[in-house]
């Protein structure tokens, strides 16, 4: 295995904090065992050049690859299902009140990884409109630092196991099983989500604000002041009245949090008065 030394842990970890937002600063010795076979593979013989070539700037891919290797992406349909009914009870019925007019909704999952998240947000739309969902645009922004978990989240195929979650009969109305027992997504489900290659440490400049915004287990590799910070963003890219949703194992900073406390891992922002 390749030595990290002080001065490269350093190097790398500050890099990726200040451009991703990720804290590494505490996973000297997961880098070091995660990457170290991959990079004598790839040709380099030290993590100097490694973090060199990080620090260029110049593949982004490499990035993406590193981040791949020392994060999570886990998800899975209807994680975290509180969410969702409180999606149908309590948001949606609001919602349909004050986009009567225009018949869009704006919704974000913000670190979406492969797609999970946003696909079950759609079914959920499609079964509490119903016959009226065709008059809704409620196409979701789905985005995510890692362009090959993007690429995955466009073209899924899905093992019996993964739809455990789901209603039986969501799997007959929103998959087409294939011969070999794998599931695809209907095109009316995936024609439904936009996905884009976005990181959130970047200035928030979407057209139009977000009436639901989904960044669930993603702030849990960021540190306090990042996290605030994202928070506040969030915040000014949200409606008043709308929501965010982050993960039942995240919390945010009670004295600068400026979304109003609603239930466990949910969030307004104020009405306007």
């Amino acid at each position: 295995m390749m030595t990290l030394s002080d001065a490269d842990f350093h190097r790398l970890y500050t890099y990726i904090q200040s451009h991703y937002g990720i804290d590494l600063s505490q996973k000297k010795q997961l880098i070091s065992s995660r990457l170290s076979h991959s990079l004598q593979a790839q040709g380099y013989t030290s993590f100097t050049q490694y973090v060199d070539d990080i620090l260029s700037g110049k593949d982004q891919s490499m990035v993406t690859f590193l981040i791949n290797k020392l994060t999570t992406n886990y998800t899975y349909f209807m994680r975290e299902e509180a969410h969702f009914q409180f999606l149908i009870n309590t948001a949606l019925p609001a919602f349909t009140k004050t986009h009567a007019h225009d018949r869009v909704l704006s919704i974000w999952s913000a670190g979406c990884s492969s797609g999970e998240e946003a696909y079950t947000t759609t079914m959920y739309l499609m079964e509490y409109f119903g016959s009226q969902y065709s008059q809704w645009d409620t196409r979701i922004l789905a985005t995510d630092i890692s362009q090959q978990v993007l690429d995955t989240a466009r073209n899924p195929v899905y093992q019996e196991s993964s739809l455990e979650q789901l209603p039986k009969t969501w799997k007959n109305k929103y998959f087409i099983k294939n011969k070999d027992g794998s599931y695809n997504l209907s095109p009316e489900v995936r024609k439904n989500v936009i996905f884009r290659t976005f990181n959130l440490m970047d200035p928030i400049r979407f057209r139009r604000p977000f009436d639901l915004i989904f960044c669930r287990n993603v702030m849990i590799y960021f540190d306090q002041p990042t996290k605030d910070a994202l928070v506040r963003r969030f915040h000014g890219a949200t409606v008043p009245g709308g929501y965010l949703f982050i993960g039942h194992s995240e919390n945010l900073n009670k004295e600068n949090n400026p979304y109003q406390y609603i239930t466990p891992a949910i969030f307004q922002k104020a009405m306007r008065p």
